[in-house]
């Protein structure tokens, strides 16, 4: 045998294989295409973090105008999510996929070549509608091929690659505006329709034909299961505190006389921590109760927050910031299994629209409630608030816990079969 040092090469390689298999063995080949198309997705996503900039600076608009525009983004994201799960589950997951990320790359570009108010508002509207509509077809596409007990592991698989991707192109995405604001909207608009064309060549439609009839219903059925709305509304509260982070958090440190580029080092951290522990522990979270698991993140991310009124500093912030990120980390390995537990095989697209709109909704009011708490009573107020509010999810969650406990029982004792 091959020997490294003293230790043979393939004890080296017995180790490694098992430390992997737990944690990405045993998913089809359709599920790492859909991984592969994520991670390029996220890689080129360069557009949204400095389309503040790029309105102000390149189109002239003032910082009321910019803020219309990235409203109008937000509210098209809504209605998208809502009109991609009933796609995803009347036409199919990869019709749908496909559609949303090539029309995304198209409606990219019209923005980015938008000149004047009214058509800049315009592109961002369908820019806002077509964005995040293939959310609820990949969703559905996971657990349509993977089962409930690996659901956790393959989510929170995903929730790393976007991540990993999101760290690079902010990266990638700050340089390349130095030479140009148009190249960050060619980048994103091809990495859109390159996930959509991969998957449309790679991966079979994963719909079940048998589940037409569960279907019935449509958004109606959705909104009558009392314990989906339950945690669609719960998650909004989490998603609204959470997003503080990326919205106001910003302007808070400026009132400590921390300018962008403290804030670029602070923040930093929550996407380092992610790419380096969530692989390590998604595993180990996802056979756990997720009730508990989750109030544990929301818990953890409240306590973040609420320390964050007691920094002035930027190595005060970035400590805050690690706290708080250790509760996403933990939240997010079980998150959208949940969704996929509640969500009957006919229907997991539109459960997908509506768990989608507490995250479109959440970073849509989280500037905006974050902004008026900022203004009335300072960061203390606000940081103080983000913390009540996160741990009235986590409580509100363990009360929520028993019925979802009893769901995953079932879809745990449903026979699954994958495409």
């Amino acid at each position: 045998m091959t020997t490294l040092g003293d230790t043979p090469v393939g004890t080296e390689t017995g180790r490694l294989a098992a430390f992997l298999r737990p944690r990405v063995g045993g998913f089809p080949r359709t599920f790492w295409v859909l991984w592969a198309g994520t991670l390029l997705n996220r890689l080129g996503t360069m557009v949204e973090p400095f389309l503040g900039l790029y309105l102000t600076t390149m189109r002239g608009l003032s910082l009321t105008q910019a803020g219309l525009v990235m409203a109008v983004l937000g509210t098209g994201s809504l209605g998208g999510q809502l009109a991609g799960g009933a796609l995803a589950d009347r036409l199919g997951r990869r019709v749908t996929l496909t559609s949303a990320t090539v029309g995304t790359g198209a409606a990219m570009l019209a923005l980015g070549y938008a000149q004047g108010l009214a058509a800049i508002v315009g592109a961002a509207l369908l820019l806002g509608l077509l964005l995040d509509m293939y959310r609820p077809a990949s969703q559905a596409m996971v657990a349509d091929i993977i089962s409930p007990a690996d659901r956790p592991r393959a989510f929170g698989l995903l929730f790393w690659a976007v991540n990993l991707g999101w760290a690079v192109a902010m990266v990638l995405g700050g340089t390349l505006a130095q030479q140009g604001f148009l190249w960050l909207f060619w980048i994103d608009a091809l990495t859109c329709a390159a996930f959509g064309l991969l998957v449309w060549r790679a991966v079979p439609e994963t719909r079940a034909r048998e589940a037409r009839a569960e279907r019935a219903g449509g958004f109606g059925r959705v909104l009558r299961d009392r314990v989906m709305v339950a945690y669609v509304l719960i998650t909004l509260v989490y998603t609204f505190v959470l997003m503080q982070g990326m919205t106001t958090m910003p302007l808070a440190m400026k009132l400590d006389g921390l300018g962008p580029r403290s804030y670029g080092l602070a923040i930093a951290a929550n996407g380092a921590l992610i790419v380096l522990v969530q692989p390590l522990v998604n595993a180990w979270l996802a056979r756990r109760d997720h009730s508990l698991v989750m109030a544990a993140g929301f818990a953890l991310v409240g306590v973040g927050y609420g320390l964050t009124s007691l920094a002035s500093s930027v190595s005060a912030y970035t400590a805050t910031i690690l706290v708080w990120t250790l509760g996403e980390i933990t939240a997010a390995s079980v998150l959208q299994a949940v969704v996929a537990d509640l969500a009957p095989a006919g229907l997991r697209g539109r459960y997908g629209g509506l768990y989608g709109v507490a995250w479109s909704g959440g970073f849509l009011l989280a500037p905006l409630g974050g902004t008026q708490l900022l203004d009335a009573g300072g960061a203390p107020a606000l940081w103080l608030s983000c913390a009540g509010l996160a741990l009235t999810a986590a409580a509100a969650q363990l009360a929520l816990g028993p019925a979802i406990r009893r769901r995953r029982a079932v879809a745990l004792d449903t026979p699954f079969s994958s495409k």
